[in-house]
């Protein structure tokens, strides 16, 4: 199954997870009304991306406009210069190969102010029949890349079919990313909301 982070971020929000806010659009006015509410509702900073089917949008070029697949906007302006830019353009990647993947569909989410990235991801496991959970201090960056020449950076936590995360797994992944204090408890929350 495949399916955009914006639809992702709308099934987390369903389990309680917190996400930050956003909102999917087809068109530049679209894009310019979502990032007007979003300001009026405090945002000050905002971020454009490309909703394409692969991963590395952060570092991809459009093809005729070559602006990234994913961009920080401070003003409303900057955020209809970006949406201008990806819809109907092509999306290089390193997951797209040359032939790249148009963009028909932007998000337009809040900006926060990142201190520091961490990788969460929720998989199965074809060989184990079990859903894995991984996490990573090295999130910001490609998880293959960290796979391939660091693997011992990402911790992995199995979970039986038709049980819940249980909370010694929960604990170990908030003690692997180095939470502590609220941080630890809203983690803990964050693993079993993700399932």
């Amino acid at each position: 199954m495949k399916i955009h982070e914006y639809q992702a971020k709308d099934i987390l929000k369903e389990y309680g997870v917190a996400v930050p806010d956003g909102v999917a659009a087809d068109s530049v006015d679209d894009a310019v009304k979502a990032a007007k509410e979003m300001k009026d509702n405090g945002a000050t900073l905002f971020v454009v991306k490309a909703m394409i089917h692969a991963g590395g949008r952060g570092k991809g070029r459009t093809k005729n406009s070559n602006a990234k697949g994913v961009v920080l906007c401070k003003t409303i302006d900057e955020v209809k210069q970006a949406a201008e830019n990806l819809l109907g353009d092509t999306l290089v990647t390193i997951q797209t190969g040359d032939a790249g993947q148009k963009v028909n569909t932007i998000y337009v989410t809040d900006g926060v102010d990142i201190e520091q990235e961490y990788y969460l991801g929720i998989l199965l496991d074809r060989g184990k029949s079990k859903n894995v959970i991984m996490v990573s201090t090295e999130g910001g960056v490609e998880i293959e890349q960290v796979a391939e020449e660091t693997p011992e950076k990402i911790i992995k936590e199995w979970v039986e079919p038709g049980m819940d995360l249980q909370p010694n797994q929960a604990r170990r992944l908030a003690f692997a990313l180095g939470l502590e204090g609220d941080a630890f408890k809203k983690g803990r929350k964050t693993y079993h909301g993700a399932l």
